[in-house]
């Protein structure tokens, strides 16, 4: 079973979270939205913006919050996971 944070849950409630990231060197807030993406033949859920963001601070989101995120540049999951993994949310 996949443990999600308590912001995490909220954003797959509500459809969209406000995060803080860093951008250049930057703190700044950015909104995320929930969507399901199609990987092969498996559909699952992600947190998503069209921002530009270092995938270092994706694979942070990711570990953080307990969900893959994907940016304009790339995506990432939760360390040990997949996209199997939240098929189901």
């Amino acid at each position: 079973m996949i443990e999600l944070s308590v912001k995490a849950k909220d954003a797959l409630r509500a459809g969209v979270i406000k995060l803080n990231v860093v951008r250049s060197g930057m703190h700044q807030q950015l909104t995320f939205k929930v969507r399901r993406t199609s990987l092969g033949n498996l559909t699952y859920t992600e947190l998503f913006t069209e921002r530009l963001i270092d995938v270092s601070e994706l694979s942070r989101l990711a570990n953080e919050l307990g969900l893959p995120v994907e940016a304009q540049n790339g995506r990432a999951f939760p360390k040990g996971t997949s996209a199997a993994d939240f098929s189901s949310l």
